[in-house]
């Protein structure tokens, strides 16, 4: 029987027979996809100066990051690479989604990041950018004292971490 279950995390709603492993749309893992009567979502949250700075930088990191493999989707040098990068893009224009909600702001601004022309040096840049955003996240989740924020953060460093896969095994 389908189901309708919604993601804690982006807050997007997902339609199927059981959650998936990842929400399609942010990459959050299953824990956080559940039935749309369990799920807890709130985006109106009252920041104190440090939580409000941090949402501030991780929002410029995933406009920066969108804008980055949405660029080597378009210079990419075959299919496959074409089709990583651009579901990378999605899920990093989606975690600016987040942010964008969270900050309460009317508009995502755009990114104009450049990338390569080749997929292995796009693939060193992802691996480099992923890391940056792990280490903040990280250090953004042990500063938070807003616990949606922290919790947002924490699903954060381990979709960040998934994406690394990509890099490391190429």
């Amino acid at each position: 029987m389908v189901k309708l279950f919604r993601c804690e995390i982006c807050g997007d709603p997902y339609i199927g027979e059981s959650a998936p492993d990842n929400c399609p749309f942010c990459g959050a893992h299953k824990e956080y996809v559940k039935d749309i009567k369990e799920a807890e979502v709130n985006f109106n949250l009252e920041l104190n100066d440090t939580d409000k700075a941090n949402a501030e930088y991780a929002l410029k990191v995933e406009i920066s990051n969108a804008a980055f493999y949405a660029c080597a989707s378009n210079n990419s040098e075959d299919e496959h690479g074409r089709l990583l990068f651009k579901a990378l893009a999605k899920v990093e224009a989606e975690h600016a989604s987040i942010w964008k909600k969270i900050l309460k702001l009317d508009s995502i601004p755009a990114g104009d990041d450049t990338c390569s022309d080749t997929n292995s040096k796009n693939l060193e840049e992802s691996h480099a950018r992923e890391t940056k955003a792990i280490q903040f996240y990280g250090k953004a989740a042990n500063e938070a004292e807003n616990a949606r924020i922290k919790q947002i953060f924490l699903a954060l460093v381990e979709i960040e971490k998934d994406h690394l896969v990509f890099s490391e095994n190429s």
